[in-house]
């Protein structure tokens, strides 16, 4: 069975592979907070809750996630909160929205419909077929993910089951 640890058998080392550094045990090493976050990312370990998802990045990361999830939750009070495809998620009869936290940006994923209407609304970020990318950088337009939740929830109304 793997451990996720590579060669090392825990029962006589931790040892952590995180971002190429190897750190052996010591006899009072007490992790930073940032290496316990990326150890809750281990390949295979996938959260089981937004929860879970969310805390598993760092403060700053975290706090736009919150944003995010907010607004859905404003827009959408309906639906429900799921992990899907890894994700966060908010489900009504179907899967409204993901997002994401990705290396220079929020993954914010309506399908493609909402991208064609708010087009012009849009014109600022990377967008694709299904995807918005909002650099990490930059603060979020929420009146505008809320506006796209609100299309979203209003379209799978109106979609039969």
């Amino acid at each position: 069975m793997s451990t996720g640890w590579g060669n090392f058998s825990p029962a006589r080392a931790v040892t952590c592979r995180v971002e190429g550094i190897q750190k052996p045990a010591e006899k009072h090493y007490i992790p930073t907070q940032k290496l316990l976050n990326k150890l809750k990312q281990v390949p295979g370990r996938k959260p089981e809750t937004i929860d879970e998802y969310i805390d598993s990045y760092d403060q700053d990361i975290a706090a736009m996630l919150r944003q995010v999830r907010k607004a859905i939750r404003e827009a959408a009070p309906a639906a429900t909160e799921v992990i899907s495809y890894g994700m966060p998620a908010f489900k009504q009869n179907r899967v409204l929205v993901y997002f994401a936290a990705n290396k220079n940006h929020l993954g914010f994923y309506p399908t493609a419909e909402p991208i064609r209407v708010f087009k012009n609304e849009l014109k600022d970020y990377v967008t694709s077929k299904g995807a918005i990318h909002f650099p990490l950088d930059k603060a979020l337009p929420v009146s505008l993910i809320k506006k796209i939740v609100k299309f979203r929830a209003a379209a799978d109304r109106a979609e039969p089951n």
